[in-house]
């Protein structure tokens, strides 16, 4: 007989698919999307500082550059507007016109407080001051930072032996097919515990992709070497959830599982703490009670964190203790801002899972007033479809009054109530009559917020929803949609009522990050609105206003690897002037290919039709500082868009140009008519004591000539 039999689990096969384009372009983790950048945003000019950002628009080439005229054309270019601050003198603030060809010099502003900063103006000194300022404050924040790196690297962990053919089978009776992310997850995680060294790894990936099953296997593996585990999660409902999951996955095998949470009596509770000092429990899954001063533990190898910004300061103290000792796996689908920051400047490892399971869709989300028609309608229509209903009311003394309200909307809902002051029997009992399909409504506080996974659940309304933050939001969000049914989520917001500026933020960024893997996003949009915080020290923040995140992440960046002896590869930043192919720049913007077109450097309108994604491809050019950055940049496109029209190979033959010209040390290649010239350091290069001339007429040979003269340099 097969294990499935006795069992009665069945492994669900399903089709690999390709990675599609959406995960081609998925970004860097610290490149903004400037599909999210609106007019009236706050953006970063690397040379000019800090602005407002008013759009796209077409200019003519000859009010940029007077360099770049054409006699007989009027060629124009996309810019970006970003208006300064006026001077004493000037009345109207100045705007400044950057083409998109040059975005990657932009990047959207994000501070470190709720405030926005002053415009910068152009020209002006205290942009270059504060820049500067924030690079010396760089050096120590990365000279500290490599020291810490350095007393974690030296200090002794424990490693775990490779995996044992009892992990491979365990691995094996999964019953769902993992997503690639959620694979290579699960191998850093593995690869971390097999380290002489103590873990510290951030899991960051969206509500329902895989995060538990990746800590059910390290988990797993540290429980094989003879350790110990600790699982903290921030509910008790949550904890009970936790522990079904772990005790049901882990039947087969020698594995003790206990639960420490007020859903246990103090007899229980007693008991397991002293089979925990014992060494008889293997895996402990509990709420705050797990990190109280009585529970000792005779070899704790793993703690696992789930939902870190759910813990408040005390708690993170306690963490901060153990994770000098212990292995640490973190998992979090929007990790707090001081989080986020220390992953992305590399102080902590991190994975991402973005690749959503199959089948699953993006919950549809819906902001309206507070309206009982609509929560009736609703309700109604889940139950029509046989689904069930989560009502968020987050007021313990007003609860039933809603209670009553609702049932008078659907008298024939089954509804039941809970929250945490209730007591742990009733509470247990309510949740379990709603997991058994035995209520059809659960109107509730935020004890469901986190890692709950009901899948018959597909609705969820949320009374008040300008009272959460947005990581909330999101969480709450991600109690429904976890099927392949589509789910829906309502956020009822008072009648007659002025939003706050935040609060219309947050909103907005909810209906905005509705797409399956938004997690990250909205992660980055929170850091945004709510601000980086107090990162590495309170002194640290004046300088993250005055440049921005990004760009001090960038510095900071640059400062860890130049302490390292790494050598970073500067950016290219070479000006081109072919007079051959700025000619015919204007034909770009037709819709219809001309003779013309083929002469153009810049990306045609009917190829890459939304502005936002021209951006994103114009900062990926900017950015490639090798030729394979350039054919990964290519082979996305061709994916994304389709075969590459003739302007779009001299766009990235001009990139391999600039590239070459880079390794040359060379800083500007310009054409005039047939002569070629080349300067290096401020001086012409010349052959044979006079200026080069190109003796093809056709753009892609001119090229292939200018190529050739720059490797015989």
């Amino acid at each position: 007989m097969t294990d499935a039999e006795i069992f009665g689990r069945y492994k669900v096969q399903r089709p690999r698919r390709q990675k599609s384009s959406h995960a081609l372009a998925v970004r860097s983790a610290m490149e903004i999307d400037f599909a999210d950048l609106e007019e009236g945003d706050m953006v970063v000019h690397l040379q000019h500082g800090i602005g407002r950002y008013l759009g796209l628009k077409n200019m003519p080439l000859s009010t940029l550059d007077a360099r770049r005229q054409a006699p007989g054309a009027s060629p124009e270019t996309e810019c970006l507007v970003i208006e300064f601050a006026a001077g004493d003198d000037v009345n109207e603030p100045p705007k400044l016109y950057v083409p998109v060809s040059e975005a990657h010099l932009v990047s959207k502003y994000v501070g470190a407080g709720k405030a926005n900063p002053p415009l910068n103006t152009l020209g002006g000194t205290r942009w270059h001051k504060a820049k500067e300022q924030t690079e010396k404050a760089v050096r120590d924040i990365a000279a500290e930072m490599l020291r810490i790196q350095a007393v974690r690297e030296t200090q002794a962990g424990h490693a775990c032996k490779p995996d044992t053919q009892w992990q491979r089978e365990f691995e094996s009776a999964f019953i769902y097919e993992e997503t690639r992310d959620q694979i290579t997850a699960i191998a850093d995680t593995k690869a971390d515990q097999e380290r002489p060294k103590p873990m510290d790894r951030l899991i960051c990936g969206d509500v329902g992709f895989g995060k538990t099953e990746v800590a059910i296997r390290a988990a797993f593996k540290c429980v094989m070497d003879g350790k110990q585990v600790a699982i903290l999660v921030p509910t008790t409902v949550l904890a009970q959830q936790h522990f079904n999951n772990f005790r049901e996955r882990m039947a087969d095998y020698p594995i003790r599982v206990e639960l420490l949470s007020r859903f246990r009596t103090r007899r229980e509770q007693d008991q397991v703490v002293k089979n925990l000092a014992a060494g008889a429990v293997d895996i402990v899954i509990g709420t705050h009670r797990i990190v109280q001063d009585d529970i000792a533990f005779k070899d704790l190898g793993l703690v696992v964190i789930d939902e870190e910004q759910r813990f408040g300061v005390l708690h993170k103290e306690k963490f901060k203790r153990l994770r000098t000792m212990v292995d640490v796996l973190t998992l979090s689908a929007t990790p707090i801002p001081r989080t986020l920051y220390l992953a992305l400047t590399g102080a902590r490892d991190m994975s991402t899972i973005q690749t959503p399971p199959h089948d699953r869709l993006p919950v549809e989300t819906i902001v309206t007033q507070f309206d009982e028609r609509t929560i009736r309608d609703a309700i109604n229509r889940e139950l029509a479809r046989g689904g069930q209903v989560f009502f968020l009311h987050n007021r313990v003394m007003t609860i039933h009054d809603m209670a009553d309200r609702l049932k008078k909307l659907c008298p024939n809902a089954r509804l039941v109530i809970g929250h945490g002051q209730m007591n742990a029997d009733d509470l247990e009992e309510v949740m379990t009559k709603f997991v058994n399909d035995e209520a059809d409504v659960l109107l509730s506080t935020t004890i469901i917020e986190s890692g709950l996974d009901i899948p018959n659940a597909n609705t969820i309304i949320i009374d008040r929803a300008d009272r959460f933050g947005l990581s909330d939001l999101y969480q709450l969000r991600g109690r429904v949609g976890r099927y392949k049914h589509q789910a829906y989520a309502y956020l009822l917001l008072p009648r007659h009522a002025s939003l706050l500026t935040d609060v219309r933020k947050r909103i907005s960024a909810m209906k905005q990050y509705s797409t399956l893997g938004s997690g990250f996003k909205i992660a980055m949009r929170d850091l945004e609105i709510r601000g980086a915080g107090n990162l590495l020290g309170s002194e640290q923040s004046g300088h993250i206003t005055a440049v921005g995140f990004e760009l001090y992440c960038q510095l900071l960046k640059q400062s860890v690897g130049a302490l390292k002896g790494e050598k970073v590869k500067p950016r290219v930043d070479v000006r081109i002037a072919l007079d051959f192919l700025e000619q015919s720049a204007v034909s770009c913007q037709s819709s219809v290919a001309t003779d013309h077109e083929q002469l153009t450097t810049n990306l045609p309108h009917n190829y890459v039709t939304e502005p936002q994604h021209r951006i994103e491809i114009y900062r990926k050019l900017a950015q490639a500082t090798d030729k394979s950055a350039l054919d990964a940049l290519q082979k996305e496109l061709r994916d994304r868009f389709g075969p590459l029209p003739p302007p779009v190979e001299l766009l990235l033959a001009v990139g391999e140009l600039k590239i070459l010209a880079s390794e040359k040390a060379v800083t500007a290649i310009e054409v005039e008519e047939d002569k070629l010239k080349i300067t290096r350091r401020g001086d012409f290069i010349q052959l044979g004591g006079k200026f080069p001339r190109l003796t093809k007429k056709e753009a892609k040979a001119r090229l292939k000539e200018i190529k050739r003269l720059l490797l015989a340099i």
